[in-house]
């Protein structure tokens, strides 16, 4: 591990895992296109998914001498959002975020074989145990229905990417349906690769035909803090109720994953068990830990009699 994210040398060849900066000298793998996970750099090979590369254009960083296919470097869809992919190259595989549940549009990672595993533990505590999507849908489906019975719009919540389209793709058959401008936007590229989801009017336009005075209706938007001036006046002028999608919403000791009206427990990563299961089917002998509960859940795995320890600087030095 280093100050530029995850380094391992292979044969002489230098790999980079999501780095902060891409690197000149080495092969710099970006796993997906959230904004943690983009480098602030161009510089070397950038081994990506094509989805990956188009939705980091759309942000703002355009990737130099970008490759989808390097000899002896796989590339497996990590089920996290459009475009995420984990890396398998000499008996190592590096999840980047993942997520083994079906959800819409997004199918669950299957995980390969290897001999050592690089995964994320972002929900690595026991208490983090998301709910089946279908029982997500019937929560919510009862929630906007009641809250339509009594003539109030709903404002469904989640992150730009990733989170807004499964929303769109789960409850989108709601109407009137608007999207936050910067949620249609990521959608319409999500359309371009295939997705089917429902479209919707853009919440400038709507406001501006004066659509958001007649209610309900329902708008999916980004995540955003109840101080936001968007979301404030969604609620002051129009009375919207809002309803947040987050893991964090599982547990009651994060309350920044509980900042709406309502919370649902709906993660684009595996919870807990699924992480458990994950390492079992990689049937790696050493596992490293990294973003997350990396502490207690290696902790964890070695009770169970699985070779883990936190990923920290040079800890990759005995496989490198």
């Amino acid at each position: 591990m280093t100050k530029n994210g995850i380094l391992c040398e292979v044969n002489g060849t230098r790999v980079l895992l999501d780095p902060k900066n891409a690197d000149v000298s080495a092969i710099n793998f970006v796993s997906h296109a959230h904004s943690d996970h983009l480098p602030s750099k161009n510089g070397g090979t950038i081994l990506a998914s094509v989805e990956t590369n188009e939705i980091a254009n759309l942000r703002g960083f355009k990737m130099q001498n970008y490759t989808q296919n390097i000899d002896d470097f796989s590339l497996h869809d990590s089920g996290h959002i459009l475009g995420a992919r984990g890396l398998l190259f000499d008996d190592i595989f590096y999840t980047g975020d993942i997520c083994t549940r079906d959800r819409g549009f997004l199918k669950g990672a299957k995980i390969p074989k290897c001999k050592t595993l690089i995964t994320e533990c972002t929900f690595g505590l026991p208490e983090f145990a998301f709910p089946k999507i279908d029982v997500i849908q019937k929560q919510v489906n009862e929630l906007i229905s009641e809250l339509y019975g009594k003539g109030i719009p709903v404002i469904l919540m989640g992150y730009q990417l990733g989170k807004a389209q499964t929303i769109t793709q789960l409850f989108g058959h709601w109407g009137p349906l608007y999207f936050h401008d910067s949620v249609k936007q990521m959608n319409s590229l999500h359309q371009k690769f295939g997705v089917p989801l429902n479209d919707g009017m853009g919440h400038s336009e709507a406001q501006k035909n004066g659509l958001l005075d007649k209610k309900p209706w329902v708008m999916i938007a980004p995540m955003m803090s109840s101080k936001n001036s968007f979301l404030k006046e969604m609620k002051s002028k129009y009375g919207a109720v809002t309803i947040g999608f987050s893991g964090w919403a599982q547990s009651s000791r994060f309350p920044f994953g509980r900042r709406t009206d309502y919370s649902i427990p709906m993660s684009d990563h595996c919870d807990f068990n699924e992480l458990i299961e994950l390492v079992i089917q990689s049937g790696a002998e050493q596992v490293y830990t990294i973003h997350g509960f990396v502490e207690e859940f290696s902790t964890h795995l070695r009770k169970i009699g699985i070779a883990a320890q936190p990923l920290r600087e040079d800890s990759l030095d005995d496989f490198t």
